[in-house]
């Protein structure tokens, strides 16, 4: 029986291989790399599909975080709010600028930052960071209140979340990235949507700031040799944004595959063992970039699931403020423990839209073989 991957980067390529290859035949024979028409044309409409005035093309989903702390001003001697339960990728631009992150508790529900842990260290951070993690929004009028308040920037890192949306308490509907100052996005090819390679966007309605953040992105430069400042090498490569162009297209109906998927595997999952599936408040939608479950025999599921060939995976095994790299802010086990529970329990299960019924069906039965046998008690 084939194995099923945890993604499916070829099937994703079949989907779209003819219209991806003439993108990129096309960027090839006029030899557009840097900054060609492509890469506008993308931003364009990724600023359209999110609702905001302006995306800046990046290098990377990092670089788009990095972009947006440096442009807001954010240096030596800062402190940001990031949740502990999150790629590093996050944290490590409050890093490069001289800043420290303020690792914050997550939720216990969905794994996103707290607005209560967030409300006990808002009054002494320069910028709020919450990610949409997994594909859900965080509670963005609870979070964003807080920033207001404390009269910070909100800059959301919505790397997991390509059109997630989120209803306000007026019933209006934003999407990931449209509501903060800033928004960052990941185009990492596993992504809901991925490029190539490594490729990312900001998105804002603000004209200034996406100027400041597009001029630090191509190293500072007003004109090819004029350099208002020091910027960096942080532009989105031209191919990346063809192959993007196309794949943005059919973003939402994957989105929609997704939520298909996540609705299966909640209705044949539900009461199954120890597991804790993954909850979409009344006012979030998610587009289920990782379907992520919780159990206390995680391990060995995963490892039950490896025999059969079914690919799961873990997101993240190691909180942030228990990373070697941050050992320096001297923190110790227990001092997130909703964050840790998280990074002991979590598993992530195969999900996109090209996953077929069947081999969705192969994963849950095997899952339920697993709790249903004398294996989980090994």
């Amino acid at each position: 029986m084939s194995r099923i991957p945890l993604v499916d980067l070829a099937a994703s390529y079949d989907r779209h291989r003819s219209a991806i290859d003439a993108a990129m035949r096309s960027v090839v024979e006029e030899t557009r790399f840097i900054l060609g028409r492509d890469v506008g044309e993308f931003e364009s409409a990724f600023a359209a599909f999110c609702g905001t005035g302006h995306a800046v093309g990046v290098a990377s989903g990092t670089a788009a975080i990095h972009l947006s702390l440096a442009a807001l001003g954010i240096g030596p001697g800062d402190e940001v709010a990031v949740p502990a339960h999150t790629f590093v990728a996050t944290a490590e631009p409050v890093s490069w600028l001289g800043a420290r992150p303020r690792f914050v508790e997550v939720d216990a529900e969905t794994g996103g930052m707290d607005p209560d842990a967030l409300k006990a260290v808002v009054d002494r951070v320069r910028a709020v960071l919450p990610v949409h993690l997994y594909g859900l929004p965080v509670d963005l009028a609870a979070i964003g209140a807080l920033a207001a308040a404390a009269g910070v920037p909100l800059v959301e890192d919505a790397a997991q979340a390509h059109g997630a949306e989120y209803v306000q308490p007026d019933g209006s509907v934003v999407r990931a990235g449209a509501y903060g100052r800033v928004g960052c996005f990941s185009f990492y090819p596993g992504k809901n949507l991925g490029a190539f390679g490594d490729a990312g966007a900001v998105t804002t309605a603000d004209p200034e700031l996406a100027d400041r953040i597009r001029r630090l992105a191509n190293h500072g430069r007003t004109s090819k040799y004029e350099h208002l400042s020091v910027g960096y090498a942080e532009r989105l490569d031209t191919l990346q944004a063809a192959v993007l162009a196309v794949k943005l297209e059919t973003l939402a109906e994957g989105n929609r595959r997704r939520r298909e998927l996540a609705a299966a595997y909640r209705a044949r999952l539900t009461g199954v063992g120890d597991l804790v599936l993954p909850v979409e408040p009344p006012n979030r939608r998610s587009v289920y970039h990782l379907f992520v479950l919780r159990s206390g025999h995680r391990d060995g599921l995963r490892a039950y699931l490896r025999e059969a060939g079914i690919e799961a995976g873990v997101h993240y095994p190691v909180p942030l403020h228990l990373q070697p790299a941050y050992a320096s802010l001297g923190h110790r086990p227990g001092d997130l423990p909703v964050t840790e529970a998280w990074a002991r329990e979590c598993l992530s299960l195969p999900i996109y839209p090209e996953l077929s019924d069947g081999q969705r069906e192969r994963v849950v039965a095997r899952v339920r073989d697993y709790f249903d046998t004398a294996a989980h008690r090994r």
